[in-house]
Protein backbone atom coordinates (compact mmCIF):
# COMPACT_ATOMS: atom_id res chain seq x y z
CA UNK A 1 0.00 0.00 0.00
CA UNK A 2 1.60 3.63 -1.18
CA UNK A 3 1.80 5.89 1.70
CA UNK A 4 1.74 9.49 1.93
CA UNK A 5 3.93 11.57 3.81
CA UNK A 6 2.92 12.91 7.52
CA UNK A 7 4.10 15.14 9.76
CA UNK A 8 2.19 14.40 13.45
CA UNK A 9 3.00 15.95 16.68
CA UNK A 10 5.52 13.79 18.78
CA UNK A 11 4.22 11.84 20.70
CA UNK A 12 3.86 8.43 22.57
CA UNK A 13 0.51 7.15 21.22
CA UNK A 14 0.76 5.86 17.33
CA UNK A 15 -1.91 3.74 15.60
CA UNK A 16 -3.59 3.55 12.53
CA UNK A 17 -5.94 6.40 11.91
CA UNK A 18 -8.47 3.84 11.07
CA UNK A 19 -8.28 1.90 14.48
CA UNK A 20 -8.50 5.46 16.44
CA UNK A 21 -11.09 6.57 14.94
CA UNK A 22 -13.54 3.90 15.54
CA UNK A 23 -12.42 3.86 18.67
CA UNK A 24 -13.41 6.96 19.20
CA UNK A 25 -16.67 7.04 17.44
CA UNK A 26 -17.49 3.86 19.34
CA UNK A 27 -16.26 4.72 23.20
CA UNK A 28 -16.15 8.22 23.01
CA UNK A 29 -19.67 8.86 24.23
CA UNK A 30 -20.93 8.37 27.92
CA UNK A 31 -24.07 7.06 29.07
CA UNK A 32 -24.98 10.72 30.54
CA UNK A 33 -23.97 12.35 27.32
CA UNK A 34 -24.42 9.87 23.78
CA UNK A 35 -22.24 12.76 22.27
CA UNK A 36 -19.95 10.65 19.98
CA UNK A 37 -17.01 12.58 18.18
CA UNK A 38 -17.88 13.53 14.01
CA UNK A 39 -15.67 15.32 11.71
CA UNK A 40 -15.59 18.71 10.54
CA UNK A 41 -14.57 19.57 7.22
CA UNK A 42 -12.82 22.69 5.19
CA UNK A 43 -11.72 23.07 1.73
CA UNK A 44 -12.68 23.82 -1.78
CA UNK A 45 -14.09 22.10 -4.16
CA UNK A 46 -11.98 18.79 -3.80
CA UNK A 47 -14.10 18.54 -0.52
CA UNK A 48 -17.78 20.98 -1.15
CA UNK A 49 -20.61 18.38 -0.82
CA UNK A 50 -23.19 20.82 -1.84
CA UNK A 51 -22.51 24.28 -0.61
CA UNK A 52 -22.00 26.23 -3.50
CA UNK A 53 -25.76 24.67 -4.83
CA UNK A 54 -27.06 27.40 -1.87
CA UNK A 55 -25.19 30.46 -3.10
CA UNK A 56 -27.41 31.82 -6.03
CA UNK A 57 -24.86 33.89 -7.76
CA UNK A 58 -22.23 31.33 -7.27
CA UNK A 59 -20.11 30.40 -10.72
CA UNK A 60 -19.08 27.37 -9.21
CA UNK A 61 -21.10 24.92 -8.81
CA UNK A 62 -21.41 20.93 -10.00
CA UNK A 63 -25.42 20.78 -9.41
CA UNK A 64 -26.23 19.15 -12.73
CA UNK A 65 -24.84 15.91 -14.78
CA UNK A 66 -22.70 14.31 -15.13
CA UNK A 67 -21.46 15.17 -11.74
CA UNK A 68 -22.62 12.51 -9.62
CA UNK A 69 -23.60 9.86 -12.19
CA UNK A 70 -21.67 7.40 -9.27
CA UNK A 71 -23.11 8.42 -6.42
CA UNK A 72 -26.09 7.15 -4.49
CA UNK A 73 -28.87 7.11 -7.33
CA UNK A 74 -26.54 9.61 -9.61
CA UNK A 75 -28.24 12.41 -8.62
CA UNK A 76 -25.92 15.52 -8.79
CA UNK A 77 -25.40 16.66 -5.35
CA UNK A 78 -22.77 19.82 -5.68
CA UNK A 79 -20.22 17.39 -5.17
CA UNK A 80 -16.68 18.00 -7.72
CA UNK A 81 -16.73 14.43 -9.30
CA UNK A 82 -18.32 11.55 -10.60
CA UNK A 83 -18.65 9.76 -7.14
CA UNK A 84 -17.45 10.78 -3.45
CA UNK A 85 -14.70 13.17 -2.10
CA UNK A 86 -11.90 11.99 -0.56
CA UNK A 87 -13.44 13.29 2.75
CA UNK A 88 -16.47 11.10 1.45
CA UNK A 89 -14.42 7.94 1.64
CA UNK A 90 -12.51 8.66 4.85
CA UNK A 91 -15.79 9.03 6.69
CA UNK A 92 -17.01 6.08 5.40
CA UNK A 93 -13.63 3.65 6.34
CA UNK A 94 -13.35 4.93 9.67
CA UNK A 95 -16.81 4.66 10.43
CA UNK A 96 -17.86 7.90 10.88
CA UNK A 97 -21.01 9.59 8.93
CA UNK A 98 -20.59 11.71 5.72
CA UNK A 99 -20.83 15.67 6.89
CA UNK A 100 -23.78 17.23 5.76
CA UNK A 101 -23.11 20.47 3.99
CA UNK A 102 -23.56 23.44 6.03
CA UNK A 103 -25.74 25.29 3.82
CA UNK A 104 -28.46 23.11 3.15
CA UNK A 105 -31.88 24.07 4.98
CA UNK A 106 -31.92 20.38 6.88
CA UNK A 107 -28.48 20.84 8.46
CA UNK A 108 -29.77 22.24 12.54
CA UNK A 109 -28.35 21.02 15.92
CA UNK A 110 -29.51 17.32 15.77
CA UNK A 111 -27.63 17.10 12.25
CA UNK A 112 -24.62 18.88 13.59
CA UNK A 113 -24.31 16.37 16.54
CA UNK A 114 -24.82 13.23 14.74
CA UNK A 115 -23.10 13.62 10.93
CA UNK A 116 -20.76 16.98 11.89
CA UNK A 117 -20.23 19.44 8.99
CA UNK A 118 -19.18 20.16 5.66
CA UNK A 119 -18.26 23.83 5.27
CA UNK A 120 -15.86 23.13 2.31
CA UNK A 121 -16.55 25.50 -1.30
CA UNK A 122 -15.62 25.20 -4.86
CA UNK A 123 -13.87 28.25 -5.80
CA UNK A 124 -13.02 29.20 -2.22
CA UNK A 125 -9.12 29.75 -0.86
CA UNK A 126 -7.26 30.57 1.95
CA UNK A 127 -6.92 34.33 0.91
CA UNK A 128 -10.34 36.08 1.15
CA UNK A 129 -9.53 37.72 -2.66
CA UNK A 130 -9.63 34.36 -4.15
CA UNK A 131 -11.95 32.77 -6.44
CA UNK A 132 -13.66 36.26 -7.46
CA UNK A 133 -14.50 35.20 -11.04
CA UNK A 134 -16.87 33.05 -9.48
CA UNK A 135 -19.21 35.94 -7.81
CA UNK A 136 -20.08 33.71 -4.69
CA UNK A 137 -17.88 31.26 -2.84
CA UNK A 138 -16.83 30.55 0.91
CA UNK A 139 -13.46 32.15 1.77
CA UNK A 140 -11.37 30.19 4.63
CA UNK A 141 -12.70 32.87 6.84
CA UNK A 142 -15.56 32.40 5.84
CA UNK A 143 -15.96 28.84 6.67
CA UNK A 144 -14.12 29.62 10.12
CA UNK A 145 -17.27 32.49 10.67
CA UNK A 146 -19.55 29.53 9.95
CA UNK A 147 -18.20 27.21 12.27
CA UNK A 148 -17.85 29.58 15.05
CA UNK A 149 -21.86 30.32 14.56
CA UNK A 150 -22.23 26.57 14.66
CA UNK A 151 -20.07 25.91 18.00
CA UNK A 152 -22.65 28.69 19.58
CA UNK A 153 -25.12 27.20 18.61
CA UNK A 154 -24.53 23.24 19.70
CA UNK A 155 -23.27 25.03 23.09
CA UNK A 156 -27.21 26.48 23.49
CA UNK A 157 -28.08 23.60 23.16
CA UNK A 158 -26.10 21.27 25.22
CA UNK A 159 -24.60 23.63 27.48
CA UNK A 160 -21.07 24.65 26.96
CA UNK A 161 -18.79 21.92 28.88
CA UNK A 162 -20.52 19.25 27.08
CA UNK A 163 -20.03 21.25 23.73
CA UNK A 164 -16.53 22.04 24.21
CA UNK A 165 -16.12 18.18 25.04
CA UNK A 166 -18.05 17.37 21.76
CA UNK A 167 -15.82 19.83 19.61
CA UNK A 168 -12.30 18.92 21.60
CA UNK A 169 -12.93 15.45 20.71
CA UNK A 170 -14.11 15.62 17.03
CA UNK A 171 -11.61 15.39 13.77
CA UNK A 172 -11.05 18.02 11.22
CA UNK A 173 -10.02 17.83 8.15
CA UNK A 174 -8.52 20.43 5.60
CA UNK A 175 -7.38 20.65 1.91
CA UNK A 176 -7.29 23.99 0.71
CA UNK A 177 -4.74 26.31 -1.25
CA UNK A 178 -4.51 25.28 -5.33
CA UNK A 179 -7.42 28.15 -6.05
CA UNK A 180 -5.22 30.62 -4.15
CA UNK A 181 -2.23 29.82 -7.26
CA UNK A 182 -4.95 28.69 -9.76
CA UNK A 183 -7.99 31.16 -9.28
CA UNK A 184 -5.99 34.13 -8.42
CA UNK A 185 -1.72 34.60 -8.51
CA UNK A 186 -2.08 32.93 -11.85
CA UNK A 187 -4.52 35.11 -13.03
CA UNK A 188 -2.59 38.34 -14.62
CA UNK A 189 -6.25 40.55 -14.07
CA UNK A 190 -5.88 39.32 -10.16
CA UNK A 191 -3.91 42.15 -8.17
CA UNK A 192 -1.86 39.50 -6.38
CA UNK A 193 -0.23 38.39 -9.28
CA UNK A 194 1.46 41.55 -9.82
CA UNK A 195 1.89 42.80 -6.41
CA UNK A 196 3.64 39.50 -4.87
CA UNK A 197 6.89 37.43 -5.80
CA UNK A 198 6.68 33.69 -5.70
CA UNK A 199 8.47 33.70 -2.29
CA UNK A 200 6.07 36.81 -1.33
CA UNK A 201 3.35 35.03 -1.60
CA UNK A 202 4.20 31.97 -0.13
CA UNK A 203 4.81 33.91 2.75
CA UNK A 204 1.36 36.06 2.65
CA UNK A 205 -0.25 32.50 2.29
CA UNK A 206 0.93 30.80 5.11
CA UNK A 207 0.89 34.06 7.59
CA UNK A 208 -2.92 33.97 6.35
CA UNK A 209 -2.98 30.37 7.14
CA UNK A 210 -0.96 31.09 10.54
CA UNK A 211 -4.18 32.95 11.73
CA UNK A 212 -6.81 30.82 10.73
CA UNK A 213 -5.40 27.87 12.20
CA UNK A 214 -4.84 29.43 15.15
CA UNK A 215 -8.11 31.16 15.49
CA UNK A 216 -9.71 27.36 14.74
CA UNK A 217 -7.43 26.24 17.94
CA UNK A 218 -9.26 29.06 20.10
CA UNK A 219 -12.85 27.84 19.07
CA UNK A 220 -11.77 24.07 20.13
CA UNK A 221 -10.13 22.47 17.44
CA UNK A 222 -7.72 19.61 18.21
CA UNK A 223 -7.35 17.03 16.09
CA UNK A 224 -6.35 18.31 12.84
CA UNK A 225 -5.60 17.27 9.45
CA UNK A 226 -3.96 19.52 7.12
CA UNK A 227 -3.45 17.64 3.38
CA UNK A 228 -0.87 19.83 1.42
CA UNK A 229 -0.87 20.39 -2.79
CA UNK A 230 -0.79 18.02 -5.06
CA UNK A 231 0.76 18.71 -8.27
CA UNK A 232 -1.56 20.83 -9.34
CA UNK A 233 0.55 22.26 -12.57
CA UNK A 234 -0.58 18.01 -14.04
CA UNK A 235 -4.44 18.66 -13.52
CA UNK A 236 -5.38 18.87 -17.23
CA UNK A 237 -6.70 22.10 -17.59
CA UNK A 238 -3.17 22.84 -16.89
CA UNK A 239 -1.49 20.58 -19.50
CA UNK A 240 -3.47 21.48 -22.35
CA UNK A 241 -2.80 25.25 -21.48
CA UNK A 242 1.16 23.66 -22.68
CA UNK A 243 2.08 23.45 -26.01
CA UNK A 244 3.43 20.27 -25.56
CA UNK A 245 1.16 18.64 -23.11
CA UNK A 246 3.01 18.27 -20.40
CA UNK A 247 3.11 19.57 -16.63
CA UNK A 248 3.02 23.11 -15.76
CA UNK A 249 6.11 23.06 -14.07
CA UNK A 250 6.25 26.45 -12.15
CA UNK A 251 3.31 25.72 -10.62
CA UNK A 252 4.09 22.47 -9.43
CA UNK A 253 7.08 24.25 -7.98
CA UNK A 254 4.91 26.55 -6.64
CA UNK A 255 2.92 23.39 -4.90
CA UNK A 256 5.78 21.67 -3.60
CA UNK A 257 7.30 25.32 -1.87
CA UNK A 258 3.74 26.26 -0.43
CA UNK A 259 3.50 22.42 0.81
CA UNK A 260 7.03 22.77 2.61
CA UNK A 261 6.14 26.11 4.22
CA UNK A 262 3.07 24.45 5.50
CA UNK A 263 4.80 21.00 6.90
CA UNK A 264 6.87 24.10 9.23
CA UNK A 265 4.01 25.79 10.26
CA UNK A 266 2.16 22.81 11.08
CA UNK A 267 5.54 21.50 12.97
CA UNK A 268 5.33 25.21 14.84
CA UNK A 269 1.88 25.35 15.60
CA UNK A 270 2.03 21.54 17.56
CA UNK A 271 4.57 23.24 19.96
CA UNK A 272 2.68 26.51 20.01
CA UNK A 273 -0.56 25.77 21.09
CA UNK A 274 -1.95 23.90 24.09
CA UNK A 275 -3.12 20.39 23.47
CA UNK A 276 -3.00 21.30 19.16
CA UNK A 277 -2.21 17.68 17.80
CA UNK A 278 -2.41 19.12 14.19
CA UNK A 279 -1.10 16.79 11.32
CA UNK A 280 0.65 17.63 7.26
CA UNK A 281 0.23 14.89 5.14
CA UNK A 282 1.76 15.69 2.05
CA UNK A 283 0.14 13.70 -0.92
CA UNK A 284 2.31 15.19 -3.91
CA UNK A 285 4.99 12.62 -4.62
CA UNK A 286 1.69 9.58 -4.15
CA UNK A 287 -0.22 11.48 -6.63
CA UNK A 288 2.54 12.27 -8.86
CA UNK A 289 3.01 8.56 -8.87
CA UNK A 290 -0.54 8.23 -10.35
CA UNK A 291 0.16 10.51 -12.96
CA UNK A 292 3.30 9.08 -14.17
CA UNK A 293 2.57 5.27 -14.23
CA UNK A 294 -1.16 5.52 -14.17
CA UNK A 295 -1.55 1.17 -15.53
CA UNK A 296 0.23 0.46 -12.04
CA UNK A 297 -2.55 1.82 -10.53
CA UNK A 298 -5.13 0.01 -12.33
CA UNK A 299 -6.32 3.78 -14.67
CA UNK A 300 -5.17 3.89 -18.21
CA UNK A 301 -5.29 7.81 -18.64
CA UNK A 302 -3.71 10.41 -16.48
CA UNK A 303 -4.04 13.45 -18.55
CA UNK A 304 -7.25 13.98 -19.64
CA UNK A 305 -10.59 14.54 -18.23
CA UNK A 306 -13.52 11.38 -18.66
CA UNK A 307 -16.12 14.28 -18.75
CA UNK A 308 -14.93 16.48 -21.87
CA UNK A 309 -15.88 17.92 -25.26
CA UNK A 310 -12.98 16.27 -26.88
CA UNK A 311 -10.90 18.05 -28.85
CA UNK A 312 -12.67 21.34 -27.59
CA UNK A 313 -11.22 21.57 -24.65
CA UNK A 314 -10.67 23.08 -22.12
CA UNK A 315 -14.14 23.61 -20.56
CA UNK A 316 -14.14 24.62 -17.04
CA UNK A 317 -16.61 22.03 -16.18
CA UNK A 318 -18.40 18.73 -16.57
CA UNK A 319 -22.00 19.57 -18.64
CA UNK A 320 -25.01 17.83 -19.49
CA UNK A 321 -23.88 17.86 -23.22
CA UNK A 322 -20.29 17.05 -22.50
CA UNK A 323 -18.75 13.28 -23.48
CA UNK A 324 -18.02 10.67 -21.11
CA UNK A 325 -15.17 8.28 -21.43
CA UNK A 326 -16.23 4.28 -21.54
CA UNK A 327 -15.07 3.26 -18.11
CA UNK A 328 -15.15 5.74 -15.37
CA UNK A 329 -13.00 3.80 -13.41
CA UNK A 330 -10.05 4.15 -15.57
CA UNK A 331 -9.83 7.47 -15.79
CA UNK A 332 -7.79 9.47 -13.07
CA UNK A 333 -9.11 12.97 -13.37
CA UNK A 334 -12.84 13.06 -14.04
CA UNK A 335 -13.32 16.56 -15.25
CA UNK A 336 -10.47 19.33 -16.12
CA UNK A 337 -9.67 20.36 -12.26
CA UNK A 338 -10.96 17.35 -10.02
CA UNK A 339 -10.23 13.50 -9.76
CA UNK A 340 -12.67 10.67 -10.17
CA UNK A 341 -14.01 8.99 -7.43
CA UNK A 342 -11.56 6.24 -8.67
CA UNK A 343 -8.65 8.19 -8.12
CA UNK A 344 -10.55 9.82 -4.48
CA UNK A 345 -10.43 5.90 -3.19
CA UNK A 346 -6.71 5.64 -3.78
CA UNK A 347 -5.88 8.66 -2.06
CA UNK A 348 -7.92 8.19 0.98
CA UNK A 349 -6.62 4.59 1.16
CA UNK A 350 -3.52 6.07 1.76
CA UNK A 351 -4.25 8.61 3.92
CA UNK A 352 -6.15 5.84 6.07
CA UNK A 353 -3.42 3.66 5.80
CA UNK A 354 -0.27 5.77 6.64
CA UNK A 355 -2.06 8.42 9.39
CA UNK A 356 -0.53 8.84 13.20
CA UNK A 357 -2.79 8.61 15.89
CA UNK A 358 -4.68 11.33 17.25
CA UNK A 359 -4.33 10.99 21.41
CA UNK A 360 -7.20 10.34 23.15
CA UNK A 361 -6.23 12.78 25.44
CA UNK A 362 -6.08 16.06 23.50
CA UNK A 363 -9.03 18.03 24.97
CA UNK A 364 -7.82 20.85 26.77
CA UNK A 365 -10.21 22.99 27.28
CA UNK A 366 -10.75 25.86 23.97
CA UNK A 367 -11.57 29.47 25.71
CA UNK A 368 -14.92 30.90 25.03
CA UNK A 369 -15.51 32.05 21.39
CA UNK A 370 -14.59 35.46 20.77
CA UNK A 371 -16.23 38.14 17.90
CA UNK A 372 -15.25 36.79 14.22
CA UNK A 373 -12.31 37.46 12.58
CA UNK A 374 -13.09 37.32 9.03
Amino acid sequence: MERIGIEAPSTGFIAILLVVLVALYVGAGTADTEIKPVSFIFGDSLSDVGNNNYLPRSLARANYPWYGIDFGNGTPTGRYTNGRTICDIVAQKIGLPIPAPYLAPSTDENVVLKRGVNYASGGGGILNETGSLFIQRLCLWKQIEMFQSTKMTIAKKIRHARAEKFFNGSIYLMSIGSNDYINNYLLPVEADSWMYTPEGFIDYLVSTLRQQLTKLHHLGVRKLLFTGLGPVGCIPLQRILTTDGGCQKNLNQYARKFNVATHSLITDLNSELPGAHFIFADGYDFFSKLIKNPRAYGFNNSDTPCCSFGRYRPTLSCVAAAKLCRNRKKYLFWDEYHPSDAANLLIANALISTLKFFPDNSTSPAPSPSPSSS
